[in-house]
């Protein structure tokens, strides 16, 4: 009994997280990533969270506007995700020092002579219902940004986040990854609607799928994806036979390596029935809406978790052993090589379809293996 006690304990079971195995992790990317919802930040909230492998602190001024600056004061080192915003100014926990919208102290809490020492602000955007920050690999600023969707039906959004193991190429990635639509989601049929296109920082793919449901049987859902360098999807769903429109956006953020948050905000709407005279079709559509705003977002986050347990123990496997059926993966994979580091001995990437052959990058470091905590989800 006494071994017994001395050794007793649960062992472990099931695939290490990709965190915890040192398995293969891609340099973070550059580009914009989704730091907060905007809802999350009211005027005065001040938020910190993680971007590659560092804290950044997100506050709101007293005009609305958004700023994002690196996390420790210049004075003397102590943490602003503890400050308090003042109007405009940002007022450090320790000494209140005050810095103004521009990052410039402007006061010190003993009337003194504020010191030259400005925050280090970076480039942030919000649009769409979320606060992204600018980060690139060699410091230059944003040369695009995500642009401004429209917005469906009258409910207001529905929003959802998550931690886990996995990179956000990945994630990305998974929409033209063709095969695992009928393979891991249950699509009866899935087909691209022609050649995915590339632009410098973005891309577009048409997909329909074929689905079948008790009471409603066979149906179709066209959905067109916009992606936004590595950490932004927007996909437009429409499935005409039940006259439900959904726009989903999905933001995966490198926050270590091989490690992520994940965020997704949809809205859903109703076609208004031709049938109807159009004051009753506005009711019944909108009705429609509410009463199952709930459980098609459930259904939704359903749909992207079922990828959840893929990403968080997958390595990133390069190069991949493609087969017919894959969908259009390698092209994807060497557009993707222009948001991260050029490896030593190559030229920087300046199209789709260039240097080698290799289908992602090469000569990538092994990661150093982060303090591993389990996956969370943070309904918000």
């Amino acid at each position: 009994m006494g071994v017994s006690r001395e050794y007793g304990g649960a062992i472990s079971e099931g695939p290490t997280p990709a965190d915890a195995a040192g398995a293969l992790a891609l340099p973070y990317p550059s580009g914009w990533s989704a730091l907060a919802f905007s809802d999350e930040l009211c005027p005065g909230a001040v938020l910190t969270r993680p971007l590659a492998g560092q804290d950044v602190v997100l506050y709101r001024l007293g005009t609305g506007a958004v700023r994002a600056v690196r996390p420790y004061c210049p004075h003397l080192g102590a943490h602003l995700g503890l400050a308090k915003v003042d109007g405009d100014d940002l007022v450090c926990p320790f000494h209140f020092f005050a810095f103004g919208p521009d990052g410039t102290c402007v006061r010190t809490g003993y009337d003194t002579k504020p010191p030259r020492s400005p925050l280090t602000q970076l480039p942030v955007h919000e649009v769409n219902g979320a606060v992204f920050v600018w980060r690139h690999h060699d410091g230059r600023a944003p040369d695009w940004f995500i642009p401004e969707w429209h917005e469906i039906g009258h409910r207001p959004a529905r929003n959802a986040a998550w931690e886990l193991a996995g990179n956000v190429q990945e994630v990305i990635e998974n929409s033209v990854d063709l095969g695992h639509f009928a393979t891991l989601h249950g699509w009866a049929k899935a087909e691209i609607g022609g050649p995915v296109s590339y632009d410098d920082a973005s891309f577009h793919v048409s997909m329909r799928a074929h689905e079948s449901a008790p009471l409603v049987g066979d149906f179709v859902v066209d959905v067109e994806v916009d992606g936004y360098g590595l950490g932004c999807l927007h996909a437009d769903v429409h499935t005409p036979r039940l006259g439900l429109r959904m726009c989903t956006m999905v933001m995966p953020t490198a926050i270590a390596p091989n490690r992520m948050q994940f965020r997704q905000k949809n809205r859903i709407a109703f076609t208004e029935a031709a049938r109807l005279p159009a004051p009753l079709a506005r009711v019944v559509s909108r009705t429609a809406a509410r009463l199952l705003d709930r459980a098609v977002f459930r259904s939704s986050c359903e749909f992207t978790a079922a990828d959840f347990p893929i990403w968080n123990h997958k390595q990133y496997q390069q190069p991949p052993r493609l087969a017919p059926g894959d969908g259009p993966i390698g092209p994807f994979r060497r557009w993707a090589r222009r948001f991260y580091p050029v490896p030593e001995g190559e030229e920087e990437l300046g199209s789709a379809t260039t240097t080698s052959e290799a289908t992602g990058l090469t000569g990538l470091p092994r990661p150093e293996v982060p303090e591993v905590t389990s996956p969370r989800t943070e309904p918000a």
